[in-house]
């Protein structure tokens, strides 16, 4: 009878520790992923002292015909649609599927927002080398003595909307892969859509600002 129990511990035992060692693998899109970072910058990431002025006369109506109209890109044509009715991922594409869920969120939207009005202060910082892109993204200071008290305040917030959309991108992910947003898969894409945002970043980035390799060496661009 002892003998009996020993082994119903030993296999309750078994099955717990292989409970234990099962892991979440979630494929992360890299190329989908970084298309879409860069739609969202070119959407939504414009300095506020650069808006469209408002014509002073509305524009006279084009005699074209209906299918005459000028084509756009597929995300143009159906971030409105998509984004009303939720069925983003009916989109063709998956970069444009990605990016339309992420225009649909509401908190990232507002980081876009904020970041745009801090953009000519940010980039300033950038081209006299007070600050850099990290290999995360972020912005990270490099020369302190370039750096005012109220600079730093810009420098804390422009990070937090950073990681609001790389977040956001780790979740649309998981939505897109119908996988649950358990914390175990939101730790397992993070670092991958951190690495892709700062390589987009990075790439954007001009001449002569430094940033960091994933290595974790400064260069200068």
């Amino acid at each position: 009878m002892k003998n009996i129990w020993k082994l119903i511990l030993a296999v309750a035992c078994f099955f717990l520790a292989a409970c234990a060692v099962i892991t979440v693998n979630v494929y992360f899109p890299e190329k989908a992923a970084k298309e879409a970072y860069k739609s969202l910058d070119d959407m939504l990431l414009k300095p506020a002292d650069k808006g469209a002025q408002p014509s002073a006369t509305p524009p006279a109506p084009a005699p074209a015909a209906p299918e005459a109209a000028k084509p756009q890109s597929s995300l143009f044509n159906e971030v409105p649609s998509f984004s009303l009715v939720g069925s983003a991922y009916a989109a063709e594409n998956e970069a444009d599927t990605l990016a339309i869920e992420l225009s649909s969120m509401p908190e990232v939207v507002k980081a876009y927002d904020d970041m745009s009005r801090r953009l000519p202060l940010i980039h300033q910082l950038f081209a006299n080398g007070a600050i850099g892109i990290s290999n995360q993204g972020l912005v990270s200071v490099r020369d302190k003595s370039k750096v005012t008290a109220q600079d730093q305040a810009q420098i804390a917030a422009e990070n937090q909307s950073r990681k609001t959309v790389v977040m956001s991108m780790a979740k649309a992910i998981l939505k897109l892969r119908k996988e649950k947003e358990s914390q175990a898969a939101i730790n397992q894409v993070m670092p991958k859509a951190a690495a892709t945002f700062a390589e987009t970043r990075q790439e954007g980035a001009e001449p002569g600002w430094w940033i960091q390799l994933q290595n974790g060496r400064w260069v200068q661009k």
